[in-house]
């Protein structure tokens, strides 16, 4: 299942997130997301496959403790995580004290993106959000499969 590691995480009876459950086609959509969670962190949520090219629809979900940049050449740290279900776009509000990821959460930038490239490790892509314009790469840069880089790319 596409969505076991999000599911495992989650008491549904004691948090508002939504539960888990993929979808069959992409809208090409992503969400920022500020998580004032143990620490301060940016969501970061692709809608795509889980394997990309195939398979269920998720959002595929990094965690960037400084946020997508917006100034081009500028990289942060972007830590994968789990996959969310695509219900989580448009999720706002409050993880209740106790449960995976207590804190707030508020929508900072979300719309469409269009995928221009992407092999296993490196994906580029155009934002077309209210906040987020341009084209991005995020690339992974060490072996732990977890570290990746996000960056927007000059023109």
């Amino acid at each position: 299942m596409a969505l076991e590691k999000y599911q495992k995480k989650r008491k549904f009876s004691k948090t508002p997130e939504p539960k888990a459950q993929a979808k069959i086609k992409s809208q090409s959509r992503f969400v920022v997301q500020k998580h004032s969670a143990s620490h301060l962190h940016y969501d970061f949520r692709l809608e795509l496959p889980d394997k990309i090219i195939k398979g269920p629809v998720v959002l595929k979900s990094w965690a960037v403790p400084k946020g997508i940049p917006t100034i081009a050449g500028v990289k942060h740290l972007a830590v994968a995580v789990e996959d969310h279900p695509v219900a989580y776009i448009n999720f706002a509000g409050v993880i209740p004290k106790g449960n995976y990821g207590a804190g707030l959460v508020e929508i900072l930038d979300k719309g469409k993106f269009k995928l221009l490239e992407h092999t296993s490790k490196s994906l580029k892509f155009e934002l077309k959000g209210k906040k987020l314009r341009g084209v991005y790469v995020l690339t992974q840069f060490t072996a732990q499969k977890k570290n990746w880089l996000v960056f927007k790319v000059k023109k």
